[in-house]
C-alpha cells in the first residue's frame, strides 16, 4: 500500500521538506534477466578483448543532474539530465532495474548521506579499467568463442550490482560505495551485508560477462538458476581472481552437508525463493545461498576435468543441469556410501580421472 514519508532536497542543498507518496517494491533480483533487443545480439559483439568500451558518462552525467537536483524539480532533473542523455547501457537498466524517474529521485531523496558518500568512490571507476581488460584476456585465453560486450557504469536505486541485456553488461556503481566511514543509518540489513568497496568492481563485471557468454533459454528450476548464478561467480573469480560472494563461501563451507541436503530436496521445483533474491527475506542465514551451491556444482566439475579448457565450455554451454550434476560428482561427495573407485571414466562432455 502506499506510504506517506517526508524528504529533504536530494543535494541538501535546500532545507524544504518535500512530502510524496510511494510504494515500496524493493527486491533483489535475478541478475541475468534480459532486456528487449535493440541495435545488437550477442553475435555482432567482437571476439576481441579489447574492442569493449567501457562506459562510465552516465556516471558523470547522474552527479550533474544530482547537483542540480531539488525538492520541487528533482524528477524532471533525472529524467532530462542523466535518462535522456544516458547511454543505451542506462536506458536497458532504467527498464530493468531503475523504473522511472520518479522511483529514482525518490530513492535518492531517501537515501542521502549514503549517496553523498559515494561520489569519491564512483569517480575511481575508470581506473579499473586495466583490471577489466585484464579479465576479459584470460577469457580469451581459456574460452576462445567468448564475445566482448561494452560495459556500463550507472547509478541506480540500490537493487542490483550488476545485470546484462542485450547491449551489454550493466553496472550498478552505487553498490560500490562501502568505506571505513560509510553511513548506515539509512541502510537495510540487506544492504549492509552486500555493499562492496569499489576496488571489487571487477570481480561483478567478470560476473556479468560469463552471464553474457551462458547459452541456452533463463531455466526454470531451482537447481538451473542456482547453476547459472554459481558458476558465474566459479568462472568470473577464476578469470579476474575476485571472489564477489566470499560470505556465503564462508558461511556454506561451514555448512556445507546440511545445506546440500536442503538444496537437494527443492532443486528440481520451481520454487527459489530461499536460495535466490531473498535478500530482504534470509532469515538466520545469509541470502542467495543457491549462489553457493551451484559454485559448488561447477567447481566440482572443473575440478574432475582433465581438459580444463573444455570443462569451461561445459559450463557455460551446458542446458541439462541435472545431468551436468551428475558428471559433476558433487553429490556423491555427500553419499552414504562411497562409489567403487575406478581409475578412469569418460561422459559425453568431458572426461575425467
Amino acid at each position: 500500500m502506499p506510504i506517506r514519508v517526508c524528504r529533504e532536497s536530494i543535494a541538501g542543498l535546500a532545507a524544504a521538506v518535500l512530502c510524496i507518496g510511494f510504494t515500496v517494491a524493493f527486491a533483489s533480483s535475478p541478475s541475468f534477466l534480459r532486456a528487449m533487443p535493440q541495435s545488437d545480439t550477442a553475435s555482432q559483439f567482437s571476439n576481441n578483448p579489447d574492442s569493449a568500451q567501457i562506459v562510465t558518462r552516465d556516471i558523470d552525467n547522474f552527479w550533474r543532474a544530482y547537483d542540480r537536483a531539488g525538492p520541487n524539480n528533482a524528477v524532471d532533473i533525472f529524467q532530462d539530465e542523466y535518462i535522456n542523455k544516458g547511454s543505451i547501457g542506462l536506458r536497458d537498466f532504467v527498464q530493468l532495474r531503475i523504473q522511472s524517474a520518479g522511483e529514482l529521485a525518490n530513492w535518492v531523496a531517501r537515501h542521502p548521506l549514503y549517496y553523498a558518500s559515494i561520489r569519491p568512490s564512483t569517480g575511481k571507476i575508470s581506473s579499473f579499467t586495466p583490471q577489466i581488460r585484464q579479465s576479459f584476456r584470460r577469457l580469451k585465453d581459456l574460452y576462445p568463442q567468448a564475445v566482448f560486450p561494452n560495459v556500463y557504469f550507472v547509478i541506480g536505486r540500490m537493487t542490483s550490482g550488476g545485470t546484462t541485456s542485450y547491449n551489454g553488461l550493466l553496472i550498478g556503481a552505487e553498490m560500490y560505495g562501502r568505506t571505513p566511514d560509510m553511513p548506515t543509518s539509512e541502510l537495510t540489513e540487506w544492504h549492509k551485508q552486500v555493499l562492496k568497496p569499489v576496488d571489487e568492481l571487477p570481480g561483478i563485471v567478470a560476473h556479468e560477462l560469463i552471464h553474457f557468454e551462458q547459452k541456452g533459454p533463463d531455466p526454470q528450476t531451482l537447481l538451473g538458476q542456482a547453476f547459472r548464478e554459481g558458476s558465474a561467480d566459479f568462472l568470473g573469480e577464476l578469470i579476474s581472481g575476485l571472489s564477489i560472494n566470499a560470505a556465503l563461501q564462508t558461511y556454506g563451507n561451514e555448512h556445507e552437508r546440511e545445506l546440500w541436503a536442503e538444496f537437494q530436496a527443492a532443486m528440481n521445483g520451481h520454487d527459489s525463493s530461499k536460495w535466490l533474491y531473498n535478500g530482504t527475506g534470509a532469515k538466520g542465514r545469509p541470502a542467495d545461498l543457491g549462489y553457493y551451491m551451484g559454485y559448488k556444482i561447477a567447481q566440482a566439475y572443473y575440478q574432475l576435468a582433465r581438459d580444463k579448457k573444455q570443462a569451461i565450455r561445459d559450463i557455460l554451454e551446458n542446458e541439462r543441469f541435472d545431468q551436468f550434476l551428475k558428471r559433476s560428482g558433487y553429490a556423491e561427495k555427500f553419499a552414504a556410501r562411497l562409489l567403487p573407485h575406478v581409475s578412469s571414466v569418460c561422459f559425453p562432455l568431458a572426461c575425467y580421472s
